[in-house]
């Protein structure tokens, strides 16, 4: 009996979620298969040594603007997974969206509501086979923690906080003021909400994009 009730809560989790689904910024329905992604563009000097590539979990300062050059390809497809209402939360929402109306990328939002949906939000985000699942939210991080690791084949990227151990599918965008871990460890730095700026977070979400798109992945990319 209590597996069965386990089970109708799960299905109502995830129905509440899939109403949350928004719709694409770009006619794409997502129904049919697309070239795989490619890098439009190259990094600039100072992104990343190109003679020392970052090492699995390492933490990266590229230069100010050394990602500007690098774009999707036509036909990109990113789910934001979000969950909080907090102010920081909603620009960084308001960051991704508006990075994906410029690019022409073909964007679904899957929201989680609630604790028991963040779970089933990422597994609703995942079986939408996007090129790339973005996070805004620190009630994600702990969440992702135990989900990714098992779904190597998904990329992630977290923006504005940061795993604590990340696998190599996963690459997080912060600064400092923005540098929430999950599973009950400190901040690497001093979480400061004015730090969410619109320039900040709209810089994260590409830098973080462009490092993806280059295969630079598993890593922080932190934003002075």
């Amino acid at each position: 009996m209590r597996s069965r009730l386990r089970a109708a809560g799960t299905l109502a989790a995830l129905a509440a979620i899939a109403v949350l689904i928004s719709g694409c910024s770009s006619p794409d329905d997502w129904s049919r298969p697309h070239a795989k992604p490619s890098p439009v563009g190259t990094l600039g000097h100072g992104f990343v040594d190109p003679t020392a590539p970052p090492t699995p979990e390492a933490t990266i300062t590229p230069r100010p603007g050394s990602w500007d050059g690098v774009h999707p390809s036509p036909g990109y497809r990113v789910v934001l997974l979000t969950a909080g209402d907090d102010p920081q939360t909603k620009t960084l929402v308001t960051a991704v969206t508006e990075w994906a109306e410029q690019e022409r990328v073909s964007l679904k939002t899957v929201q989680a509501a609630r604790p028991d949906q963040f779970i089933p939000s990422i597994t609703q985000a995942m079986d939408l086979a996007p090129d790339l699942i973005i996070s805004a939210g620190n009630d994600l991080i702990d969440p992702l923690a135990q989900v990714t690791p098992n779904h190597l084949d998904q990329q992630f990227l977290v923006v504005g906080a940061e795993l604590a151990e990340p696998t190599a599918n996963v690459t997080a965008a912060d600064w400092a003021g923005a540098s929430f871990r999950g599973e009950g460890l400190g901040m690497s730095s001093t979480y400061d909400p004015a730090s969410f700026t619109p320039e900040r977070t709209a810089a994260a979400v590409r830098a973080g994009v462009a490092s993806v798109l280059n295969g630079l992945t598993g890593i922080v990319i932190w934003l002075n």
